[in-house]
């Protein structure tokens, strides 16, 4: 009977949502992963204008085939949904493109080299921004300072970011710019790391003390603003990412709508802005609606705490190696009160909560106010969504799914952080970091993304972390905390159809289904197929957006 009722749904799922006529494009020979659950496997698919018109039998699909039909037969090839990105800083992306790259520096010494050369570049007065640096990638670990690089950016302004986006180094110049001394204040959820014997700043600032230098560094134009989003939208591409779940300033939603007037958008965008001014968006969706399939405001993003790499992460427990803190709570979040009051405000205005929370404290806290606001404000579909939920205590990991609370994490960040995370917050925290298996075991809706800048925005390198859990020094080879690993369609499914509900999309995309939105990717082998750790080697051929491919991979060199 079960076989019966699948061939019945294969016959109905082939029957065309438009009047058949003539496809735009077929795709055929090729192994197709729908992410539905209830089509079996199928052969070809056909897209016409700017979705799906016929999924099924080969011979079926090929009646949809005309003069002008583009036929791309793909034997060997892994065709799948547009892979959707849960958690990017997509404008920052297109930026760090264009600009200084710190990420590879091997020490000290290659970070002051490497900032050096660009000050070589920049006229005098002009600010090195970006960087992505990360000092546990160095010898001895040690933090940066400003003594470090002042000898080499004595007239150029320095304001560098650590990779997770919540520490920042500033030179001699930058702190003087920004009026910071041995006297200033430490601000409200931020620290301005001293000099433990003479109290100056080293140059190091965390989480909300580094608005204290970024608020004195000139607002990028327009124009640049648009050639970063040009950037960022050609690194999606390439990698077949179709749809971004965006943390979006204002500043960053002009360039989106810009683009999206022009025609320029090449990647699907929902922008989450800033809960600290929920009225804006509010005002925004009941004057001008919440957007279309390209560009949509979906909701607001705030922060609980900061990162485990800055210290800053909030847990019940102090850090190990910095016994003296347990880390911070955000800014907005102090008192408590303040941030219940925006989540009460913005979710009776009806519009979607995602707040980052990294340490187990502030998870815990954040699960208790998600309860709270819904206990307050009565039964809908909210879709709450908790950013990066990196550490849990055992007894929290049930109530994602009891409280309907969507995890949305960053699965190459465990590959990154395993490296050194031990050394932070011990052995037995460590056994419920990153819980992906435990989650979805759970019932929760596990949704992943890439965090870019902080991480690649390729969600293959995600995919291959989630199901490896092989750290970047290659000391795990078994994975690290290898009882969380998760499947290869586990993975997909969650940058895929789990995605789209996470953004209250679902029925447009996510899946490879008749009438939803033509957006696939191409892979130049079947992932499901090979060993996981040659996911890193699959390349993408073909990424369509909308029916219109707006990426091909180039043709290898003839031999």
């Amino acid at each position: 009977m079960r076989l019966f009722l699948s061939f019945l749904w294969l016959c109905f799922c082939s029957l065309p949502l438009f009047a058949q006529g003539q496809a735009d494009l077929i795709l055929t020979k090729a192994r197709l992963w729908t992410a539905s659950g209830v089509l079996p496997s199928v052969e070809a698919i056909a897209i016409k204008a700017d979705r799906i018109a016929a999924v099924g039998r080969e011979a079926e699909v090929l009646k949809w085939r005309a003069e002008k039909t583009i036929l791309l037969e793909l034997p060997g090839r892994l065709v799948v949904p547009g892979l959707i990105d849960s958690h990017t800083h997509f404008l920052d992306g297109g930026f760090q493109l264009r600009s200084v790259d710190l990420r590879p520096a091997r020490d000290e010494k290659d970070f002051a080299e490497r900032l050096r050369q660009r000050a070589e570049m920049l006229a005098a007065g002009q600010w090195i921004t970006g960087g992505d640096w990360d000092h546990e990638a160095w010898p001895g670990g040690r933090l940066p300072t400003k003594e470090l690089i002042d000898p080499v950016t004595s007239k150029t302004p320095v304001f560098v970011s650590r990779l997770d986006g919540h520490m920042s180094l500033a030179n001699s110049l930058a702190l003087r710019l920004a009026g910071i001394t041995k006297s200033t204040r430490d601000p409200d959820g931020g620290l301005i790391v001293r000099d433990p014997q003479t109290g100056e700043p080293t140059g190091i600032l965390k989480d909300s003390a580094q608005a204290l230098v970024s608020r004195h560094i000139p607002s990028a134009t327009p124009q640049e603003e648009d050639e970063a989003l040009r950037a960022a939208m050609k690194e999606a591409a390439r990698f077949g990412v179709t749809s971004v779940q965006d943390i979006t300033s204002w500043s960053a939603f002009e360039a989106f709508r810009r683009a999206q007037a022009q025609g320029r958008l090449t990647v699907r965008i929902t922008a989450r802005t800033p809960l600290s001014a929920w009225e804006k968006q509010v005002d925004w969706v009941r004057k001008h609606g919440s957007g279309d399939d390209w560009l949509r405001l979906g909701g607001f993003k705030a922060f609980m705490d900061g990162s485990l790499g800055s210290t800053t992460a909030y847990f019940f427990e102090p850090y190990r190696d910095d016994p003296k803190t347990s880390g911070l709570l955000a800014s907005e979040a102090i008192p408590e009160s303040k941030m219940l009051e925006r989540m009460l405000a913005a979710d009776k205005a009806g519009l979607q909560l995602s707040i980052h929370a990294i340490g187990d404290r502030a998870n815990h806290m954040l699960l208790n106010l998600f309860e709270s606001v819904a206990k307050t404000n009565g039964p809908r579909d909210r879709r709450y969504r908790i950013e990066h939920a990196q550490h849990l205590r055992r007894e929290d990991i049930p109530r994602f799914a009891q409280l309907g609370v969507i995890p949305s994490m960053q699965p190459y960040h465990c590959i990154d952080d395993g490296r050194w995370a031990e050394k932070r917050i011990g052995s037995e925290r460590i056994k419920t970091t990153y819980a992906f298996r435990s989650l979805i075991d759970q019932g929760a809706r596990l949704t992943f993304g890439s965090d870019w800048t902080v991480a690649p925005i390729n969600p293959l390198l995600g995919i291959y972390a989630a199901v490896t859990r092989r750290t970047l020094d290659d000391r795990n080879p078994h994975g690290w905390v290898p009882a969380e690993k998760i499947t290869v369609d586990e993975a997909m499914k969650s940058y895929t159809i789990a995605n789209a509900y996470a953004s209250f999309d679902e029925s447009r995309k996510g899946t490879l289904e008749t009438g939803k939105l033509a957006d696939i990717v191409v892979l130049d082998r079947d992932i499901f197929a090979i060993p996981p750790v040659q996911i890193p080697q699959s390349v993408v051929l073909y990424t369509i957006v909308g029916g219109k491919i707006v990426y091909r991979a180039a043709p290898p060199p003839a031999k």
